[in-house]
C-alpha cells in the first residue's frame, strides 16, 4: 500500500482517487476550492462534474495543501493546465527531495511554451516529476469501465513503480521514456478535437472527422519529431489512441466546445456552456507557437485559431483546409519512376 495525495478535485482527479483507492492506497483528495471540499465531503461525490461516483468516506478530502503533502509516496497533480505553474509554486515549500510527481492534466504553457512537466521541475527543482496520459476520460474511469494509458519519466524504476500504483484489473499502464511525446500528444489533440467538434456542428460527416484525426496526428507528430520526440509514441496510447478519443466521444469538453461554435456560439459562448476547463483553447495559441519557432507547417492548428481568436468563420476555415496547395501523403516513401 502506498500513501498518495491527489491534488485537484475536478472529475479526472476525483476519478482517479477512486481508482487508486480501490487498488488498496492510502489516498487524500486535495482542491483549494473549500466549497467543493465541503459538497464532497457531504455528499462523497462530485455533484457538477462526476456525478453517480461515489467517494468512499474514509478518504480524506482537505484544502490544507501542507497536510496532503506530508511525505505522500506519491503526489499526483490533476489541476486544470491553466493551474499547473500557481499551484507547483504553492506545493514547493512542502515537497521533499526527490518526491515523486505524477501530472495528469494535459496542456502546453501560452507564454513560455513549456510542457507542464518542465514547468512543474520550474516551480519544485526537487521533485522526481513524471506524467500519464492516454484515452482516458474521467466518466467511464470513475465508473470502473476498462481503460489504458501509459506514464513515462527521465528514470525507468520510478515509472515502473507507478506502473505498478495506477495498474488494475480495469486500468491498464505501460511505460515509455518518451516524456516530451507523451505530452505533445496530449496537449495538442484538444485542438485538433476542437476541430472535429466544429466540424460535427456545421453538419459534416464521419469523412470529414476522419480526415481531420489522420492529418491531425501527422501534425502533431512532425511538431513533436522536430522538437525531439520519438515519432512512435504518437501512434500510441498518448497520441493516436487519446486523439480518437477525444475527437469522438461525448464526454470530450474540447468536442462539445467545437460543436457548440460549428452551432454558431462565441469561443466565450461555448466555453460558459461546457462550465469545465477547455484545455484545447488555451493550448491552441501554444500550438501556434511551437508550429512558429520550430518551422512546422501545422494548418490545422493554424485554422483553429483563426476561428478561435480572429473571428474567421468555421465553414471558411474548412473550405481553405480542402483547398490547400496539393500535397503528398507520404514523403519520406520513394516512387518507382
Amino acid at each position: 500500500m502506498a500513501k498518495i495525495s491527489v491534488l485537484g478535485a475536478g472529475s479526472w482527479g476525483t476519478a482517479l482517487s477512486l481508482l487508486l483507492y480501490n487498488n488498496g492506497h492510502e489516498v487524500t483528495l486535495w482542491s483549494v476550492l473549500p466549497e467543493e471540499v465541503e459538497m464532497l465531503r457531504e455528499k462523497r461525490e462530485h455533484t457538477s462534474k462526476l456525478p453517480g461516483v461515489k467517494l468512499p468516506e474514509s478518504m480524506e478530502i482537505t484544502t490544507d495543501l501542507e497536510v496532503c503533502l506530508k511525505d505522500p509516496d506519491v503526489a499526483v497533480l490533476a489541476v486544470p493546465s491553466p493551474y499547473t505553474r500557481s499551484t507547483a509554486h504553492k506545493m514547493a515549500p512542502f515537497v521533499r527531495e526527490g518526491q515523486k510527481i505524477v501530472n495528469v492534466a494535459k496542456g502546453v504553457e501560452e507564454v513560455t511554451l513549456m510542457t507542464l512537466s518542465e514547468i512543474i521541475e520550474q516551480e519544485i527543482p526537487q521533485a522526481d516529476v513524471n506524467v500519464l496520459s492516454g484515452p482516458s476520460h474521467a466518466e467511464e474511469v470513475g465508473r470502473g469501465l476498462p481503460t489504458t494509458c501509459v506514464v513515462s519519466g527521465k528514470k525507468r524504476s520510478t515509472a515502473e513503480y507507478l506502473q505498478g500504483i495506477f495498474m488494475s484489473p480495469v486500468f491498464r499502464v505501460y511505460t515509455t521514456p518518451d516524456i516530451l511525446g507523451v505530452e505533445l500528444g496530449g496537449a495538442l489533440k484538444n485542438v485538433i478535437a476542437l476541430a472535429a467538434g466544429t466540424a460535427d456542428g456545421l453538419g459534416y460527416g464521419d469523412n470529414t472527422k476522419a480526415a481531420l484525426i489522420t492529418r491531425g496526428i501527422a501534425e502533431i507528430a512532425r511538431l513533436g519529431v522536430e522538437m525531439g520526440a520519438r515519432a512512435e509514441t504518437f501512434y500510441g496510447l498518448s497520441g493516436i489512441g487519446d486523439l480518437i478519443v477525444t475527437c469522438a466521444s461525448v464526454h470530450s469538453r474540447n468536442r462539445k466546445a467545437g460543436f457548440l461554435m460549428g452551432k454558431g456560439y462565441t469561443m466565450e459562448e461555448a466555453m460558459d456552456e461546457v462550465k469545465m476547463v477547455v484545455e484545447g483553447v488555451y493550448s491552441a495559441k501554444a500550438a501556434k507557437g511551437l508550429s512558429e519557432k520550430y518551422g512546422v507547417e501545422m494548418p490545422i492548428i493554424n485554422e483553429v485559431n483563426k476561428v478561435l481568436f480572429e473571428g474567421k468563420e468555421a465553414a471558411e476555415a474548412v473550405i481553405d483546409l480542402m483547398l490547400r496547395d496539393k500535397k503528398v501523403e507520404t514523403p519520406m516513401l520513394p516512387w518507382e519512376d
